[in-house]
């Protein structure tokens, strides 16, 4: 392979992992969701969903936010009722953040609207490109130059 390609890969992942690119589809798939459920709750539930319950400490630097930036979404998310604090098990001063039953149907309602915004983007594409991108995304996820 030769430097452009990994030039071109580069720019194409600076434009998906830029702030405004997230914040923009975060507000699309949080779209009607309830006010607890926006562009600025959704890493904290989606980062619960794919960790299981954490200690605001231990899910900031998963999310890209600070422990008091995890500590004030959740407890947006925890007055809605989709997110509850419950004690540590492996240290009694401690609390972690655990979704709640309608919290993993939020996450639900989020991870499939973001596959359908997902499908519709790849529509126009031939037959089997998209399976073909997936694998090979998937791949340079699992053993790129990302993977520790």
């Amino acid at each position: 392979m030769d430097t452009s390609t990994g030039h071109e890969i580069a720019e194409a992942l600076g434009v998906l992992l830029k702030r405004s690119t997230r914040s923009t589809l975060y507000r699309t798939l949080t779209s009607g969701l309830g006010e607890a459920v926006d562009e600025l709750t959704y890493p904290v539930l989606s980062g619960l969903a794919r960790s299981g319950p954490r200690s605001a400490a231990d899910l900031a630097p998963e999310v890209g936010l600070d422990r008091s930036g995890v500590t004030r979404r959740a407890s947006q998310l925890e007055a809605a009722g989709l997110l509850r604090r419950e004690p540590d098990p492996h240290d009694r001063r401690a609390t972690l953040l655990a979704l709640t039953e309608e919290g993993e149907r939020t996450v639900d309602t989020l991870r499939r609207r973001l596959s359908e915004h997902i499908e519709a983007g790849l529509a126009s594409w031939e037959p089997g490109e998209a399976a073909t991108f997936a694998r090979q995304l998937r791949r340079f996820v699992t053993d790129g130059p990302f993977t520790p």
